[in-house]
């Protein structure tokens, strides 16, 4: 016999379906609470992903492979040596000729104190350059150092006695046998590099640095030539062969100091 539930009993069944309902509307306080009670702590977002590096990220933090240089024969070690040595004579000449020559132009050119100024503090500065090489590669400096010192002052207190164009005159002289020299040396450096290239030989970036160097202070040499031309020194007498004798004469000063 199946019997009828009573009134009290499907009245308490009611207010149970109610109260499930009402719990089952709130899933998340459910799962948070639920989640709390179970780890002690809220669970930390997950880690982003990374994607991984490009192949060429990877290559990029590959260390770079030490270069492939070509040793210098026995020939080029001398030429190096010999470069250095003529161009820090050569530029000790240079500072001491307008060291000379400044005092007396100026007490009859004051006006051309800047320039002479200017000048004198570029050789001043390449003679330093030159310095520093000589002492980081053990170079030997010329022998005729002392001669050197002496011819020098006497042609820049001798020319600037002769008045302003000679002095002028001097320069374009002295500056443009050194003009020459200096592109000898560039061109024979560039045909090194040349050489080590086509081998497959990489150029060590000190080496450049020196062609360099040789170019910016060619640069300002003929700039000092033509502020001679600028300032009259084709008018000397007689041109031509005061500046004979000066050309000729840097010539052997090059020659002997490259080998003594």
């Amino acid at each position: 016999m199946t019997m009828a539930p009573s009134r009290a009993l499907l009245s308490s069944m009611k207010r149970m379906s109610v109260s499930c309902g009402r719990l089952s509307n709130a899933p998340s306080l459910v799962r948070v609470r639920t989640n709390a009670t179970t780890t002690g702590t809220a669970s930390p977002p997950s880690a982003p992903v990374r994607p991984q590096g490009s192949a060429t990220e990877t290559a990029s933090s590959t260390p770079p492979q030490p270069k492939k240089l070509k040793p210098l024969t026995q020939a080029q070690r001398a030429y190096l040596s010999s470069l250095l040595r003529v161009n820090q004579a050569g530029e000790l000449a240079a500072t001491l000729i307008y060291k000379a020559q400044t005092p007396v132009v100026l007490r009859r050119e004051p006006h051309l104190r800047p320039l002479m100024r200017h000048m004198y503090d570029q050789e001043e500065g390449h003679l330093e350059t030159f310095n520093s090489l000589i002492a980081k590669h053990r170079v030997r400096p010329t022998a005729l150092y002392p001669l050197w010192s002496v011819m020098a002052s006497g042609l820049g207190w001798s020319t600037a006695m002769l008045g302003k164009e000679a002095a002028m005159a001097c320069t374009e002289a002295v500056e443009t046998e050194i003009g020459n020299h200096y592109n000898a040396q560039i061109r024979t450096l560039l045909e090194m590099v040349s050489e080590w290239e086509a081998e497959g030989y990489d150029v060590d970036e000190e080496f450049r640095h020196l062609i360099s160097t040789l170019r910016r202070i060619r640069d300002e040499e003929l700039e000092h030539l033509d502020h001679a031309v600028e300032h009259d020194a084709q008018k000397a007498e007689p041109h031509w062969l005061l500046t004979g004798v000066i050309r000729a004469g840097c010539r052997g000063a090059i020659w002997v100091s490259e080998r003594v």
